[in-house]
């Protein structure tokens, strides 16, 4: 039973929740920001599909990290 448990528990963090490097963007042309959780309050906006891309990927598009991330994270 505790195998279970942990084993639900694993699967529904890996899906949840962003690895190192990964953040959420609005799959939208015009979208200017990142996300590290798919619940930031910047993306409640977003009409289009959320969608999890590496950090990298973002900054590469001229994507820049989200007001809101950064006041949560002080």
């Amino acid at each position: 039973m505790n195998i279970l448990l942990l084993s639900g528990f694993l699967i529904f963090s890996t899906i949840t929740f962003a690895g190192p490097g990964d953040v959420y963007i609005c799959n939208n042309k015009k979208a200017e920001k990142y996300h590290y959780s798919p619940t930031c309050r910047g993306l409640s906006n977003c009409q289009f599909k959320i969608v999890k891309i590496t950090a990298k990927a973002a900054k590469n598009k001229g994507m820049t990290l989200c007001a809101w991330e950064t006041k949560n994270k002080k």
